[in-house]
């Protein structure tokens, strides 16, 4: 693979992976959206088989690794790091551009949320109703869950330990079972494996931080958060925003220690 394949691959899948998971985020979250409340099944699987499809369309040209936890953790098993910086800059571009995509495509939905008097408070706003959950967050807008991850309970150790916990799991199972046969990449059936593991980390170790175990996947979509000209969109909350980064790539890097012991 050449590094042009690399970049542009990693750029167009995780802008796929990044526009049908926040998408699936948003069609649940905002006022007006059919599949609004839906709730954390159509979330877990909504990701899983975004996970799914922007693995299938980046393969051939990247290995699509469309995580930079994955991609070290690919460094460290084949002791190669000659690609790390054009792989996670296309996975950060590639973030951007999805979570951008997201904005375009619920513009209207985003508007009414935005100024609804009952999500963002204000006068007319009603106390006996409940904001959206983000808006009660110290630090984090009524919409910002949909472009990036926050704890239920801050927590600085448990919800670093949540992060590397979940990645490692994904990144085992990407390693042991996912890799194409060059192993510096998903493989065809690797993928369908990946995305399972996608919704079943979601629904059994999501509910602490809302599993990013991911960084592009989180500090892509928190930087267009932070750009967007939305009303009262509320802050990015980015006292938090280091754990979805640094989690991740701890766990990549334990997982990858843990391959070339046992497995390896």
């Amino acid at each position: 693979m050449s590094s042009s394949d690399i970049f542009i691959g990693e750029t167009i899948g995780t802008a796929v992976l990044i526009l049908l998971g926040g998408g699936v985020c948003a069609a649940v979250t905002l006022k007006a959206s059919k599949a609004r409340n839906a709730g954390w099944l159509a979330i877990a699987f909504g990701w899983g088989f975004a996970v799914m499809t922007a693995v299938y369309i980046s393969a051939p040209l990247s290995g699509a690794h469309l995580n930079p936890a994955v991609t070290l953790a690919l460094a460290i098993k084949n002791d190669d790091y000659s690609n790390l910086a054009t792989y996670w800059g296309g996975q950060l571009l590639g973030a951007m551009i999805g979570a951008a995509l997201v904005w375009v495509t619920y513009y209207g939905q985003f508007l009414a949320h935005l100024t609804d008097k009952e999500i963002v408070g204000g006068p007319g706003a009603q106390a006996t109703k409940t904001k959206a959950v983000e808006a009660q967050e110290a630090g984090a807008g009524p919409v910002l869950g949909i472009f990036s991850t926050g704890p239920e309970i801050r927590n600085v150790v448990q919800n670093l330990a949540t992060e590397i916990i979940g990645t490692v799991v994904l990144v085992l199972a990407i390693l042991t079972q996912g890799l194409n046969n060059n192993g510096d990449g998903l493989g065809v059936l690797g993928a369908l494996i990946t995305s399972f593991v996608v919704v079943s980390i979601g629904l059994s170790l999501g509910g602490p931080t809302g599993y990013a175990i991911n960084p592009a996947r989180d500090l892509g979509p928190r930087i267009v958060h932070a750009l967007l000209p939305l009303p009262n969109k509320g802050g990015s909350d980015w006292s938090y925003a280091w754990i979805p980064v640094v989690g991740p790539l701890i766990g990549g890097a334990i997982a990858a220690g843990i391959y070339n012991v046992a497995f390896a």
